[in-house]
Parts: structure tokens; sequence; C-alpha cells
């Protein structure tokens, strides 16, 4: 109820209405802006949580203070009645999308609180916050319409079906993104932080966002690659988290032996590898004479006793995961000769760990090899034919 006095005053002069809205929608701007938005930014500055101040940065107080002149402008808009509707339609036009841009910036603080938590394993619900944003702008745009056009947002709604089509194909990579989101989320396909190689698009590296249309990766050279979604599902990769939970990297690697280096073991031969501590074990159940050859006790090779060497050297090494798989074997021999791969796994994941106990292990088997009178095969070079050249002279 207006009191008496103040209506008079609007009454006597066609501007006093618009002086008083104007002042008041000011007198409440100033409050909302310097005293209950100021204030709330300091009291989440007090706070030792730091969720409260993820809130509020995305709540934009400064700007949701705007609010508070525009919803004066619509209560007093019959102050004005050549303009009511005018004021009216726009106040509600403006608050409507203040409204809807604070809903929006409140789903990225979601996002932010729940990747920011100690618990948080990688599982990104991004995607579907973004498609709580378009649903937040398809209900501010058809609430804006409506406004416009005078017309019930429930009419305009049941209007949709005789354009289907055409939003089908504006919307046609948000669905396939939306259903690649929900495949990649209900099997587990790719969390944040995850180690992933998408050959199709030359990607090597972490995952470092996942959102509705789009996946972004750093590539170990520290360039961007961001693969849309729904593509993701359309071609092949690699996610190395298995190997992060499992505690262990696999190392596959084979020395060529020069196969005209392979010959059975004598006595000397034996007597010399018994010095070498790894072999104490292996000596023993070995023959060195054609006529002591037994299927309990076989005559022993020189390339027989590296690979128990190998084996024993790795079991005694520290740094190789015990639990998982430890296999020296030969490969089908070749023109390069005959390979001897060593497949074992490292008891670390960290990659420049990885690398030095991958060099440790073959720069010893390689300095180690003249013990067994094996040599490792390699393809001739110009030294060589130098040195042919100069025999043969």
């Amino acid at each position: 109820m207006i009191p008496t006095f103040f209506q008079t005053w609007l009454d006597s002069n066609p501007i006093n209405p618009t002086i008083a809205v104007v002042v008041g929608a000011l007198l409440v701007f100033l409050i909302a802006r310097f005293v209950v938005a100021r204030g709330l930014i300091y009291l989440t500055t007090r706070t030792q949580n730091k969720w409260d101040d993820i809130l509020v940065k995305h709540l934009h107080p400064y700007r949701l203070a705007w609010v508070a002149p525009l919803v004066v402008f619509y209560l007093f808009a019959y102050l004005w009645p050549e303009a009511e509707s005018l004021v009216e339609t726009g106040s509600l036009f403006l608050i409507v999308w203040l409204v809807v841009l604070t809903f929006t910036s409140m789903l990225s603080a979601v996002n932010l609180i729940y990747e920011s938590r100690a618990t948080y394993t990688g599982v990104s619900i991004q995607g579907y916050l973004d498609l709580g944003k378009i649903v937040f702008l398809a209900v501010g745009a058809i609430l804006s319409v409506s406004l416009i056009t005078g017309q019930s947002p429930v009419l305009l709604l049941s209007g949709l079906g005789a354009i289907a089509a055409v939003l089908l194909l504006i919307f046609h990579d948000t669905i396939l993104a939306l259903v690649a989101s929900i495949q990649i989320a209900a099997n587990d396909l790719v969390r944040e932080g995850d180690w992933i190689e998408v050959p199709g698009f030359n990607a090597d590296g972490d995952v470092t966002n996942i959102s509705l249309h789009s996946i972004k990766i750093q590539n170990f050279d520290k360039t961007f690659t961001v693969i849309p979604t729904y593509k993701l599902m359309d071609v092949s990769f690699k996610n190395w988290r298995g190997m992060s939970q499992a505690g262990g990297r696999r190392i596959k690697r084979s020395i060529f032996i020069d196969i005209q280096t392979i010959r059975f073991c004598d006595q000397v031969d034996m007597e010399r590898l018994n010095k070498l501590g790894l072999l104490k074990d292996y000596i023993p159940t070995r023959s060195w004479s054609p006529d002591g050859a037994s299927p309990e006790k076989p005559r022993s090779t020189n390339v027989g006793a590296f690979m128990a060497y190998i084996e024993a050297y790795l079991r005694s090494r520290p740094d190789m995961h015990k639990d998982m798989t430890l296999l020296i074997r030969h490969l089908d021999p070749g023109p390069n000769g005959l390979p001897i791969e060593i497949y074992v796994f490292s008891n670390t994941t960290v990659w420049e760990q990885y690398e030095a106990i991958q060099a440790s292990i073959f720069d010893h088997l390689l300095a180690v090899i003249p013990e067994f009178e094996l040599r490792v095969f390699q393809q001739p070079t110009g030294k060589d034919f130098t040195v042919l050249t100069t025999r043969t002279a």
C-alpha cells in the first residue's frame, strides 16, 4: 500500500514515477551488490572449506545482483501505463537469462567440486552436466520466445513435434556425443587422468578433460589433441590404466644371438660358468660330457646357460615384479640370428624409472654375453667390410 503523500507526489508530475523507480532500483542494486554480494564473497574467504569458494566464484554474485533492480522495474511497471507491457517483458527476459546463466555456472561448479574430491577416481560427469546446461539454455530460449510472443510455453512445446526432424539435424552431434558419453561411463572405458593411445588421431598421452562433445588429450610432447566424444567410439584405442592399476609395466625385448657361436659346453666352460654365482643352481643339473648326458641331466649349451643366467639375474633384481610373468624364451631363428626374448614386468609404472630399469638390464646382459662365448648378431657395417678387405689383401 503506497502512502497518500507519496501517491500525491507521484501524481503531481509525470516524471516523478520514473525518478522514484530509478532511485529505488539503484538503491536496491547498491545493497545487493555492495552488501549482499560482497558480504557473501567475504564470508567464503573466511572459511577453510574450498567448496564454498568454488560455488560463490561460479555464482557470480555481482552479476546476480542485477536481478534486484530488474525485479523493482517489473513490480512497478504499472507506473508507466503506456509502456507497462514492454517494461514487464524486458525485465522478465533479462531475469530469465541471468537465472539461466547462474544455473549453468553452478553446474560447472558442481563438476569442479566433484573432481576436487580426494576420492575422485577420474570418472567424469561433465558430459551429463553439459547436457544439463543444454536443457537450461533450451528452457531459457522457450521462456524468452513465450515472453516475446505472449504464447504459453506449453503451447510452444506442443509444436516442437513439427520441427523434430530439424532439431535432430541441428543436434545431431550432440545426440551422438550423449550416446557415446553414456557408453564410455557405463563401461568405464576412459577416465580423466588415463594414459590412452588413439592411433587414428595421432594421440598418445593423458586425458585431461572429458566433456559432452570432446575429449582433450595432452600428448607427451605437450601438444593437445581434441577428439569428438562420439568419434572415440568409432576407432580403436588403447587405455594403459590397467598397467597403472596392476603396478607393473611389461619389458618385452629380444637379444639376437649369432647362431654360429652356439655350441655345447665342455668341462672348461662348466668350470668357468660355475664361478658365476647366479648359475650355482643351474650347473649341477647339467652335463658337459656327451657320454654322461641323460634326460635327467641333459648336456648343456652356452646359449642354454646364458638363458639360465638371465632368469637368475632378473629374479635377483629387487625392481622386478615377482608376482607377474617372468619368461625367457627362444623365438624362431631368422636372418638376424636366434632371438632370445625377455618377457618380464618391472615393479614400477613411472616412465623414467621404467626406462632406467630396462636400460640397466640390457646393459648388463650385453656386457656379460662374452662370458658364454656367444656373440650378438648385428648387420655388417662399413668397418666390417674394411676389416674383411684388409685381411684378404
